[in-house]
């Protein structure tokens, strides 16, 4: 049988509800009745499915489809997707197999013929519904494959189910059939018995009872019925042993079952009828148990009072009684009061039953009157259809035609929208090859415009060159010539490059501090060396503006394209060339962590150390703070950011390594290594990669033993790569080791200028020291020609003071660093160092024994 809960939409007004319904299909009339629940006698409705047609949209919802009559459209909706292709799968069926057992049986021309016009109109539209479901059914059998029987929510089994439950106990109540519902409430509480022990199904039933089929049941029932009601336990046996032998399915009826679920579900319920019966029972067996009670306490007073053998005792028993009765006359008062209170509450109960009764019957009206409305509709409707068949085909014709004129618009506007699009497809195309043009062009025009900004740096470069030559020829000028030399310094002075930008189109802005906070044009105080300043950022914009498309960009292309790192020829070529700032921070944590794996908590460690215990360089590390990187807004001012950073970090390597402690010069490689990878554990850990693994051993000691070496070995490397400035060094006594020796104790930092400052440090922590002799030898190589110019020992030492910072192109600097001066094995300088090393240690030796000698002639002379 095809029956289950589905939930039906229903519509009162502008309000909207789900009401659960139970559904069941009647194949002798193709209609599908629904009921409140599985176990009501009444239908509330039905659906007339022999004209029907079925539809499922699925924006409606998930199992939402609607069953459309010709008077009205039903909206169902099943518990799951696989449930409603179920039901209309099965409706289809259904309605084709109802359709065609009609059409076996024609009805004969004489009949049709007596038929009335409106009967004969119905038959002629069920034709052409059924012709039309008939090409539906064939066409899908094609393609919609046989749905699988959901059995948990189809089938006399989901009658045995609870129904759904709704939000609120009177949403599911229909208020169109009040009668219905009071018939089905009825036989719910009086039949369902009954009807239970004919077959267990409510649609199966023959006639409804509601007397005892048996008149010796009757007379025992009414023998039950005495004054004090004590025998109503035995008419309640009585009842109940009849209804379990005529209710309950038996052995008979259960061996029929084919399926063994339907017959768990018959013995679930007699397990649930015989729990409530127990219950019951032992709610009896406690008032018994209290009335037994109450017997025995009365027995035992009357053995007292019978047994009592003075007047005395048996007259205090009376007086006990006495005040028992008074109690309980008491006690009676208040349950008269109590029910006196009941009767008005149910008074006023009443009152508004009978309100809500009369509401019913003025809503009962309103639908009646809808319903004669309704009537009137339909008569008007079928006396309307006089003449059915020739206006159908008037209808037809007149709707085939329209159907074609729209058919030949849409061709039409199909044909016009065909060019549009063609059209507009042309004209993007040549929209976007003009825009393709017109970028090309303003590419090379950029290019042109960034080539000459570069020239003009250039050329004022030259310029501001020539002002400071005539400025350090200003004593021997005539003074008109002087006053003018001076008179352009100054409006070269007064020029400033960020308003030139502001005017103009800048393609590469020079802004006053980097990414990494460094001044980007050097404040020197001294007023010669200010037109330097002016050069040196002229040069920076003019290098920049020249390397951004034709260098920087394709090497930053080649590092985004670069996924996990690993040393290869290529990666080192790549740092070689520079790090960009997106990236530098990545690399250098990845280099570090290569030969120094950081331990976890150490750091905190240290810093608990240096909290609990004062370390001795304490003092000089407070003294060095505000002497590092004063070019730089991070560690400009003492309240900056960084200078806490920047404390914990030295006091933490102090206590990580005592031999060293702190020495001068490990508070600006800290600096730089908190300011590109901005956490201080890292820059910690950078640290002390580069004094532990890097450096040499004793490059920090108090001897500062290794470093002295690597002068000599850089004097014999400046004399093998650089031998005639070297000869320039030696013939004005210049001892280039005042110079270098700061160079190669910070690893250039306060020499260079960032940029070139960082991409020396990119390749140094990749490669080790060897990188630092490369660029001290490159630097010199850089300004050899203008070093050869000067011949004079002072001025010599005044320009390489700040010669240094006078380089601006990293590029050409780096060329001469790895490609000039090559080769430069590292087992060269291994050696040199070694050899470098025994003679310092001779020597130092020689003087330690020189310096005990003189202080043991002193100690022999005496004061």
């Amino acid at each position: 049988k095809l029956c289950g809960y589905l939930n039906k939409l229903g519509i009162k007004g502008p309000i909207k509800t789900w009401k659960s319904r139970w559904f069941f299909y009647d194949e002798n009339k193709c209609r599908l009745l629904y009921y409140r629940t599985a176990q009501d006698i009444n239908p509330l409705g039905s659906i007339d499915l022999s004209s029907a047609s079925f539809d499922c949209k699925m924006e409606n919802g998930e199992g939402v489809f609607e069953i459309r009559t010709p008077s009205r459209v039903f909206t169902l909706k099943a518990i799951s997707k696989q449930a409603m292709m179920y039901w209309l799968q099965q409706l289809q069926m259904r309605r084709w197999e109802f359709c065609n057992t009609q059409s076996r049986f024609p009805v004969g021309s004489s009949q049709l013929v007596n038929e009335p016009l409106a009967g004969r109109t119905s038959r002629f539209i069920c034709f052409c519904v059924l012709f039309c479901i008939y090409v539906d059914v064939v066409d899908s059998e094609d393609f919609l494959p046989l749905v699988k029987t959901p059995t948990e929510a189809v089938g006399l089994k989901a009658a045995s189910l609870p129904a759904p439950q709704t939000s609120t106990a009177l949403q599911n109540i229909s208020l169109k059939h009040p009668w219905t519902e009071i018939q089905n409430t009825v036989y719910n509480i009086c039949g369902s018995k009954q009807l239970w022990g004919n077959n267990g199904n409510v649609f199966s039933f023959d006639e409804f009872q509601e007397h005892p089929e048996n008149v010796d049941e009757k007379q025992e029932a009414e023998e039950g019925t005495l004054e004090d009601g004590r025998m109503e336990p035995r008419l309640n046996w009585i009842r109940k042993a009849r209804w379990m032998n005529s209710g309950f399915p038996g052995s008979e009826e259960l061996s029929r079952e084919k399926n063994s679920a339907d017959k768990v579900s018959v013995l679930q319920q007699q397990i649930l009828t015989l729990t409530e019966e127990v219950k019951s029972q032992k709610e009896l067996v406690k008032l018994l148990h209290k009335a037994l009670e109450a017997a025995q306490q009365e027995k035992r007073v009357s053995s007292m009072y019978l047994t009592a053998a003075e007047d005395k005792d048996r007259l205090e028993l009376v007086r006990h009684k006495v005040r028992q009765i008074a109690d309980l006359t008491s006690r009676l008062e208040a349950l008269e009061q109590e029910k006196k209170e009941l009767e008005q509450i149910l008074t006023l109960r009443d009152s508004h039953i009978q309100e809500l009764e009369e509401h019913v019957q003025l809503l009962m009206e309103k639908n009646h009157a809808k319903q004669k409305v309704i009537m009137a509709l339909t008569e008007q409707m079928a006396r309307e259809l006089s003449d059915p068949l020739q206006e159908a085909n008037t209808i037809t014709v007149e709707t085939l035609y329209k159907q074609q004129e729209e058919i030949e618009h849409l061709k039409d506007d199909i044909d016009a929208y065909k060019t549009q699009n063609q059209f507009l497809n042309s004209e993007i195309h040549q929209v976007t090859r003009l825009w393709t043009s017109v970028a090309e062009n303003e590419k090379a025009l950029l290019m042109k415009c960034a080539c000459l900004q570069a020239r003009n740096c250039q050329m004022e470069s030259k310029y501001l060159t020539v002002l400071r030559k005539l400025q350090e020829a200003l004593p021997g000028l005539p003074s008109s010539h002087a006053e003018l030399v001076k008179n352009l310094i100054q409006e070269a002075l007064q020029w400033d490059v960020k308003k030139e930008a502001e005017e103009g189109l800048n393609l590469n802005p020079v802004s006053e501090y980097d990414e990494y906070g460094f001044m980007t044009v050097p404040d020197y105080e001294i007023e010669d060396w200010k037109l330097l300043a002016k050069i040196q950022a002229l040069e920076i914009k003019s290098n920049k503006l020249r390397s951004e498309e034709i260098v920087e960009k394709p090497l930053r292309d080649r590092w985004n394209s670069i996924g996990e790192l690993s040393p290869s020829a290529e990666l080192k070529s790549l740092i070689r060339s520079g790090i960009p700032v997106e990236h530098r921070q990545r690399v250098w944590r990845w280099m570090v962590s290569r030969h120094c794996s950081p331990v976890p908590g150490h750091y905190q460690q240290l810093l608990e150390q240096s909290r609990s215990t004062e370390h001795p360089a304490c003092r000089q590390i407070e003294l060095d703070l505000p002497r590092t990187l004063t070019s730089n807004k991070h560690f400009s001012s003492p309240t900056s950011q960084l200078i806490p950073k920047l404390r914990r970090v030295l006091l933490a390597f102090s206590w990580h390594n005592p031999a060293i402690g702190y020495c001068q010069g490990l508070n600006r490689l800290a600096a730089v290594a908190l300011l590109v990878l901005e956490d201080e554990e890292s820059a910690f850990w950078c640290l002390v990669y580069i004094v532990e693994s890097l450096m040499p051993a004793d490059y920090y000691s108090n001897t500062l033993i290794t470093s002295q070496v690597d002068q000599r070995v850089f004097k014999d490397f400046l004399s093998e790569k650089l031998p005639r400035l070297m000869a320039h060094f030696e013939q004005y006594r210049i001892d280039v080791s005042l110079i270098t020796f700061n160079w190669f104790l910070v690893a250039f930092v306060d020499s260079l200028v960032s940029d070139i400052l960082l991409r020396v440090w990119d390749a140094f922590l990749y490669e080790g020291t060897k990188v630092i002799f490369r660029y001290a030898l490159a630097i010199f190589k850089y300004n050899e020609e203008e070093i050869l110019r000067i011949h004079d020992s002072v001025e010599i030492y005044q320009y390489l003071r700040f010669f240094t910072r006078m380089i601006t192109d990293g590029r050409k600097l780096m060329n001469i660093a790895f490609n000039d001066l090559n080769p430069f094995p590292m087992k060269l300088l291994r050696n040199r160092r070694s050899m470098h090393r025994e003679e310092l240690e001779a020597e130092l030796c020689e003087l330690e024994q020189i310096k005990a000698a003189y202080v043991k002639e002193r100690a022999e002379q005496g004061p």
